[in-house]
């Protein structure tokens, strides 16, 4: 495995810390007046989904993490575990709710791909598209005087609730930004 040293260390590089992969999502590059310099950096947890920051000196190294991705079908979720399978072995892996993170899961439908990240072959964290369409299953009805600029509340085939225009109905399909939780556009 391949070693990363103080002078290595840049947003979105992998660590492994303590066995735990790592992503490094903000670094700042400091030189006191005295002393040595160090890197002062934020790092992601890829398995809980944790930040934590830690300061790292011009002696540390750190191990490249063994990490793999794999596009999954999500199936359901079967009280303790989201079960995902693969498309080619049709072999089944289940993830806990705090693995997959509760915004990812607010948008998540029976039937779905997913990447889903592995670490020394052991199923980590899931990654969804950033935008997915998804039917619109509640939403209060359009009333005359309606302005345009207003929003109303939408409940989505997923279960997440997302500010849609006056305009969109129940029954419409709508592009959603996963990330942000918000409504993009009417899907064609």
């Amino acid at each position: 495995m391949a070693t990363i040293s103080m002078g290595d260390i840049k947003k979105g590089t992998r660590l492994e810390i303590d066995g735990n992969p790592f992503k490094v999502v903000d670094f700042q590059h400091v030189k006191p007046g005295k002393g040595a310099a160090f890197v002062r950096i934020k790092i992601k947890n890829l398995g809980t989904g944790k930040v934590i920051e830690k300061t790292v000196h011009a002696g540390d190294k750190f191990e490249t993490p063994d990490l793999s991705q794999k596009t999954m079908q999500y199936l359901y979720d079967d009280g303790e575990l989201l079960q995902f399978m693969d498309t080619e072995t049709y072999e089944q892996v289940g993830l806990t709710h705090e693995q997959v993170g509760e915004d990812t899961f607010s948008f998540m439908i029976d039937g779905m791909e997913a990447e889903v990240l592995f670490h020394n072959g052991k199923a980590i964290s899931v990654e969804i598209p950033q935008t997915v369409v998804l039917e619109i299953v509640d939403t209060p009805p359009n009333f005359k005087g309606d302005s345009q600029g207003g929003k109303k509340p939408a409940t989505l085939e997923s279960g997440a609730v997302v500010q849609v225009p006056f305009f969109i109905l129940t029954g419409d399909k709508i592009k959603v930004d996963t990330v942000e939780g918000k409504y993009l556009e009417k899907a064609k």
